[in-house]
């Protein structure tokens, strides 16, 4: 089951069951199963508190994941900032329902096992964001 919540924002203009299906599909091209994944989606001031509480890290960022994955099945937590998620369509020439679907996606491809934080893994995860979204 795939859940969305906020908190201080507005729900996001999303499908919900349009989007929902379209994560399973990119889960299931990794042979993954979608198990329990919650969205929350907030403001920056909620993803700094989430981001020094849980992870020690004192800035702002669009994401952050956290994986109870068991086996072949998705299971996480995804916090969301909203107004990051506006800062960087901004910033990188994108709408922001593009920006919010590829990190809606992003968090996904996480818990599927892409990471983006070592060498040469940002441009993996970045095809990755790219085949996810064609799926849309």
């Amino acid at each position: 089951m795939i859940t969305y919540n906020c908190e201080n924002v507005k729900m996001p203009p999303i499908k919900r069951r349009d989007t929902t299906a379209w994560i399973r599909r990119v889960a299931a091209t990794y042979g993954r199963k979608v198990g329990e994944v919650g969205y929350l989606f907030c403001d920056d001031e909620k993803i700094l508190e989430v981001n020094r509480e849980y992870l020690g890290h004192d800035y702002y960022t669009d994401i952050i994941t956290f994986d109870y994955d068991e086996d072949n099945v998705l299971n996480g937590d995804l916090v969301i900032s909203l107004d990051t998620v506006r800062t960087n369509a901004e910033k990188f020439g994108k709408t922001y329902d593009e920006e919010l679907h590829r990190v809606i996606i992003h968090g996904i491809l996480h818990l599927c096992g892409i990471n983006d934080k070592g060498p040469g893994e940002r441009e993996i995860m970045e095809a990755a964001e790219n085949r996810a979204l064609a799926l849309r």
